[in-house]
């Protein structure tokens, strides 16, 4: 099997500098490109109103790492394995937020609706086209609608 190395292509600046689970609404970033990424691989990228953005967990412990939990502790939640969650502490610490773009300017996007913090490194960003969104009705347990009642107010 080949070796996985994945380098950060960009950086996540923004005022929020610990991870919490709420309030994410009012958090405007800017992606910065890394050293070494040229400013051309935002070419074009204005032309789209959403973007994917997959990011690094750094600064989780291995230790708070989990396979299955109730979410966020709350035990009104059922026993959810970490594949039906969101949460950070996964085996990979990958984490995948579906952003609003703002505005692009040189090596800096400004999106809106990312849940990172300030300096998470970003592995890679997606144009969202219409032709991969989900068809038919998007389904979930009734209990995630009270988790993320607060999530991007």
């Amino acid at each position: 099997m080949k070796e996985i190395i994945l380098q950060p292509i960009a950086f996540v600046r923004n005022s929020r500098t610990r991870p919490t689970d709420d309030f994410w609404g009012s958090i405007v970033s800017g992606i910065e490109l890394a050293d070494g990424v040229p400013a051309e691989s935002f070419n074009s990228i204005s032309g789209f109103s959403h973007l994917e953005i997959i990011y690094y967990f750094d600064k989780v412990e291995t230790k708070d790492i989990v396979f299955a939990g109730h979410p966020r502790g709350n035990e009104n939640y059922p026993l959810t394995g970490i594949f039906a969650q969101r949460k950070k502490d996964r085996p990979n610490t990958i984490g995948l937020c579906t952003v609003e773009l703002l505005a692009h300017e040189g090596r800096t996007i400004t999106v809106k609706n990312l849940d990172a913090i300030d300096g998470t490194p970003v592995l890679d960003i997606k144009p969202v086209m219409k032709e991969f969104q989900p068809k038919g009705e998007i389904v979930q347990p009734t209990w995630v609608a009270d988790l993320m009642k607060d999530y991007w107010v």
